[in-house]
C-alpha cells in the first residue's frame, strides 16, 4: 500500500474550505486493514501516522513503502524514531530480533537505528491494532515497552464542567529520553465529552489525534482551525486527525471516548501552549 503524502497548508486558506476539503487534508481513515501497514506522511514537522492490523501474519513496518523514494533512507527507522500502542487484541512487536508484548494501551518506543521491526497478533480471531507516530530524530536512545500501569497519571478537569479526564504520559521527559516525539493517551470518564478546553494552539509543536473507544453511534466533534476563525471535523471511533502548529485542537463527543495525542516540534514541555479564553472563540 503506497504512502499518503500531506503538504502543509495556509490557515488564510483553509479559511475558504469546504467540508470536504477539510476531511481530505487532516482526517485520517480506515488505519487498520489486515495484514497491511496503513502510512499517512505530514510534512508538518515530517510527522507519519501508521496503523497496522496483522492477522494472518507477521508484518514488516515498512510494508508496502517505497521507503528510499518517500525518506531517502534505506530502511523507515534509519533517521527517525516511533511511538506505539496497541488498541486491539494482545499482540507482538519484534525489534531487530528481541520480541516485545503488547497488550490493550500498552505503548513501544523505538529509538533510532532500529532495522526490523515487524508485528503480530496472538489471536487472529481478536487481532492486535497498533496505532503510531514517527518523527524525525537525530539521535540513538532506549527502546522501551511502557505498561498502561506505568504511564504517568495526570488527572484533570471536573464533572461540573463535563471534561473530567486522566491524561497518561508515555512517551514524555518524565517518563523516557526522546529526540522529539511526545506521546499520550487521555482518558475521558462517564459523563465528560470535552477535552482540552479551553482550547489551546503550540506555536513551536504539531499534534496529532486519534480517537478511540467511541461507542457505536457516537462521534466527536473535533475543532480545529485558529481561534477566531474555528472550523470542526466530525469523526468517528479509531480516526486520527492532523493539528498544525496554528490550529486549535480541541473536541466533544456525544459520549465519553479515549484519544491518544502525539507531538513533535521544537521542544518537548507540555505546557507550552498558548491557550484562548472560551469566550473569545469565534
Amino acid at each position: 500500500m503506497s504512502i499518503d503524502i500531506r503538504y502543509s497548508t495556509s490557515p488564510q486558506d483553509v479559511k475558504r474550505y469546504t467540508t470536504e476539503e477539510l476531511r481530505r487534508e487532516f482526517l485520517i481513515e480506515n488505519l487498520y486493514q489486515p495484514d497491511q501497514v496503513v502510512a499517512v506522511y505530514s510534512h508538518v514537522d515530517r510527522m507519519v501516522t501508521l496503523g497496522c492490523m496483522p492477522v494472518k501474519e507477521s508484518v514488516s513496518i515498512d510494508k508496502g513503502m517505497d521507503v528510499w523514494h518517500t525518506f531517502g533512507v534505506n530502511y523507515l527507522l534509519e533517521r527517525r524514531e516511533i511511538g506505539i500502542f496497541n488498541i486491539g487484541g494482545d499482540g507482538t512487536i519484534t525489534v531487530d530480533g528481541k520480541v516485545y508484548d503488547l497488550g490493550y494501551k500498552d505503548c513501544l518506543y523505538i529509538t533510532m537505528g532500529a532495522k526490523e521491526v515487524y508485528f503480530a497478533s496472538k489471536d487472529a480471531a481478536k487481532p492486535a491494532k497498533f496505532y503510531m507516530v514517527s518523527a524525525p530524530a537525530h539521535c540513538s536512545y532506549e527502546t522501551r515497552l511502557i505498561k498502561i500501569a506505568d504511564a504517568a497519571k495526570r488527572p484533570l478537569g471536573a464533572m461540573e464542567t463535563a471534561n473530567k479526564r486522566t491524561i497518561n504520559q508515555f512517551i514524555h521527559p518524565d517518563v523516557l529520553k526522546t529526540c522529539q516525539l511526545s506521546m499520550g493517551m487521555t482518558v475521558l470518564e462517564p459523563g465528560s465529552v470535552w477535552n482540552t478546553m479551553p482550547a489551546h494552539t503550540h506555536e513551536r509543536r504539531m499534534e496529532i489525534y486519534m480517537y478511540f473507544e467511541v461507542p457505536e453511534d457516537n462521534v466527536v466533534f473535533h475543532m480545529m482551525g485558529q481561534g477566531q476563525e474555528t472550523r470542526h471535523i466530525v469523526m468517528q471511533n479509531e480516526q486520527a486527525v492532523i493539528s498544525p502548529s496554528w490550529s486549535i485542537h480541541a473536541g466533544g463527543g456525544t459520549s465519553n471516548y479515549t484519544f491518544i495525542w502525539a507531538m513533535g516540534g521544537e521542544n518537548q514541555a507540555f505546557d507550552d501552549m498558548d491557550t484562548i479564553p472560551t469566550t473569545e472563540l469565534r
